[in-house]
């Protein structure tokens, strides 16, 4: 299995531009239509649009293998959230690869009795699971690491702000005194709205400090955020227009691209 993973990962860029030219042709022909373009430009754009989809479906095949592989390989993470997450969404993955290999058949013709309305509910069904799992994983992430960051800030100021002074009689009386009564005890009180909008400025500042020193999170963000438009969209539960979708898989694609070109941009594990 190992092997075929191997060889099967060598097409997954030109997959990768496949994708962006279908989410391309998407966009575009969204755009012509309203722009009232010609009957025979949409239905080119169309059949185009059409044919990357199969030929992405055909690149496809197998990769079913690869993402039973990979959640074998995050089974043995330590963090047991994110096991649960990675893992799952792996399965879920490979799920929908398998769906969509039965659904090129069925548009090849090898399966005519397909219900091919069906196979594709069910696949999208699988990668919206895929996509939210993914999206919880990476909002762990970012908990995590702001808490660390917030934790580090935290003792900065607390190492700047002690500064230990030695009681004398000038700055401090050494004689004993008489203990007052302690002031009866209140509950705290509601903060104010100030306060409020002070602590969400600061929490959205150490997001963007975290995303920002973390690019492979960042990214991973917004690819997962621009793909789940897509299966919402085909399974009715979020209807946007197909410019919006073409736009969010063209730009989920574009940042795919990114993290093969430069392997550091993925989010590992």
């Amino acid at each position: 299995m190992e092997t075929w993973v191997r060889f099967n990962s060598q097409s997954q860029a030109k997959e990768r531009l496949c994708r962006a030219a279908q989410y391309a042709c998407t966009l575009l022909g969204y755009t012509l239509q309203k722009g009232g373009a010609g009957a025979d430009l949409l239905k080119t754009v169309k059949q185009l649009e059409s044919h990357m989809s199969l030929t992405r479906k055909l690149m496809r095949l197998g990769n079913s293998a690869e993402a039973l592989e990979a959640a074998k390989r995050a089974v043995h993470l330590s963090d047991s959230v994110l096991r649960l997450c990675i893992t799952v969404a792996h399965l879920n993955r490979a799920m929908y690869f398998a769906c969509d290999n039965v659904l090129w058949a069925g548009k090849t013709g090898l399966l005519p009795t397909l219900d091919q309305n069906k196979w594709s509910q069910r696949s999208f069904r699988y990668y919206l699971f895929a996509l939210i799992l993914n999206l919880t994983r990476d909002a762990y992430e970012i908990g995590l690491l702001m808490e660390r960051e917030s934790r580090c800030c935290g003792s900065a100021k607390a190492s700047l702000s002690s500064t230990p002074v030695a009681l004398t009689p000038e700055n401090g009386d050494l004689s004993p005194t008489p203990t007052s009564p302690s002031p009866p005890l209140l509950l705290p009180a509601a903060p104010s709205l100030p306060a409020l909008s002070l602590r969400l400025r600061k929490q959205l500042h150490l997001l963007a400090a975290v995303l920002r020193s973390n690019p492979p999170l960042l990214l991973d963000l917004l690819k997962n955020a621009c793909d789940i438009l897509i299966p919402l969209h085909r399974l009715g539960l979020y209807r946007t227009s197909d410019g919006l979708v073409g736009a969010a898989g063209l730009a989920s694609s574009v940042l795919s691209i990114l993290t093969i070109l430069h392997p550091w941009l993925k989010l590992k594990p």
